[in-house]
């Protein structure tokens, strides 16, 4: 696609009805959703929503009505997905858009805060990319792995002093990228307390608006402080590089915060998550510690099939046809990531967990102009800590049955709240 997005506001039709097609749909449509998806019913913590196989296997695009009234679209198919994902005719800023999930039926969302580019549409979302992009690039990703590889042996020396039967989240799943991302930052990693807990604020779907705005606050307050400290005295890391480009302090605090709330939590719920899933696939597990050059597709199999963030939502700035339908300028459409990559018409078999898949293609980090700005650094992080953790316990194992791990199920991003693990004291 080569159209450029439109800088006004989306054009206003009269909404159809759940059982008035548009132009380009015929009268067999399927009926419209009235809910997203969510409860995961099959009793495998690793499966998306069922629901989300059935109703992509009817229609990969779909009517769907949203919490507030407003008839909108669900995207479950991987074509579908990628295609309003790449094209720029789809906006993401938060004022254009009606969330799928219930409890902001009532709030006008505000528009994204200085900073916040993922609320954004180019020009504006492409300055920061621009600015970042250089800054997150394999190469530069690739060079931190001697860093990643210390931080991994020093939580697992710890671990080992530790003993059997303790939280593989808190003792390394967490602590790892954690600290990686305070240290490319440049945020003191003995300061986390200040921020980890408003970082879980956010990303919880408990939490209201007024909720979410504080601790979005809390974590903008913190890093604008810590703004300010490195344009008085530069240190080796991000956020003093920065201070070197045209950004003000507030659009640096608001970088600042996006960086450290995704490197905080997607990753360490990656590994968490996949640590689970190898645990409860023993013939996988055995294959990635007895084939080290197993660990990049491994990687790439691992978040296709857990797909920790879901879902992603855009808005229509103009009519535009995909997959068949017409979608109207102001329609909002809901993008499954999860039900994408568990789409077999691109992979497969795809509930089967294969570490020798070719899983490329995936949309677990996005697709498009607003792909996952850290998903190499994540990469790198992932392919470094689970070999390690499984070449350090060889009899790692759950400490509880499957069923006995907490979920975050009400998250924007899934995972284990705890994994408790014990091995073998050699």
């Amino acid at each position: 696609m080569t159209h450029e997005p439109t800088t006004h506001e989306p054009k206003t039709h009269d909404e159809p009805t759940a059982h008035e097609p548009t132009a380009h749909e015929p009268t067999t449509a399927p009926a419209e959703v009235t809910a997203f998806p969510t409860a995961r019913h099959t009793g495998c913590p690793f499966d998306p929503p069922a629901e989300l196989a059935a109703l992509r296997e009817e229609s990969p695009l779909r009517r769907m009505r949203y919490p507030d009234g407003h008839h909108g679209w669900l995207a479950t198919g991987h074509a579908a997905v990628r295609a309003i994902m790449a094209d720029p005719r789809f906006s993401a800023r938060y004022e254009l858009l009606h969330l799928p999930m219930p409890g902001f039926e009532e709030v006008e969302i505000p528009p994204a805060a200085p900073g916040d580019f993922t609320g954004m549409d180019a020009p504006g979302h492409t300055r920061y990319r621009r600015l970042l992009t250089g800054r997150f690039t394999v190469r530069r990703m690739r060079l931190l792995t001697e860093r990643v590889e210390e931080l991994t042996a020093e939580h697992l020396d710890a671990m080992a002093a530790q003993g059997p039967g303790l939280d593989l989240v808190e003792a390394y799943a967490h602590p790892v990228p954690a600290q990686m991302i305070c240290e490319l930052l440049g945020v003191p990693y003995a300061d986390r307390k200040q921020f980890t807990g408003h970082v879980a604020t956010l990303f919880d779907q408990r939490a209201d608006i007024e909720a979410k705005g504080a601790a979005y606050g809390a974590v903008e307050s913190y890093v604008k402080g810590l703004v300010a400290a490195k344009r008085a005295e530069p240190t080796d890391d991000l956020l003093s590089d920065l201070t070197g480009t045209d950004l003000t302090d507030e659009e640096l605090a608001g970088v600042g915060s996006l960086l450290l709330g995704a490197g905080l939590d997607t990753t360490a719920n990656m590994i968490a998550l996949g640590a689970f899933a190898l645990l409860s696939h023993p013939e996988q597990l055995a294959a990635l510690r007895a084939e080290p050059g197993l660990a990049g597709p491994a990687v790439e199999e691992l978040l296709r099939y857990l797909t920790v963030a879901d879902p992603a939502v855009r808005t229509a700035l103009e009519d535009v046809e995909v997959d068949g339908r017409l979608i109207r300028a102001g329609d909002t459409v809901t993008l499954s990531f999860q039900a994408a990559n568990r789409d077999p018409a691109r992979f497969p078999g795809p509930d089967r967990l294969d570490l020798r898949r070719a899983a490329t293609g995936h949309v677990a980090f996005g697709h498009g102009a607003h792909q996952c700005l850290g998903q190499q650094l994540a990469r790198v992080e992932m392919q470094i800590a689970l070999p390690a953790l499984l070449r350090r316990f060889p009899t790692l194992r759950l400490a509880v049955e499957p069923s006995e791990v907490p979920l975050r199920e009400q998250n924007n991003i899934y995972g284990v709240r705890s994994l408790p693990v014990t091995w073998d004291q050699t």
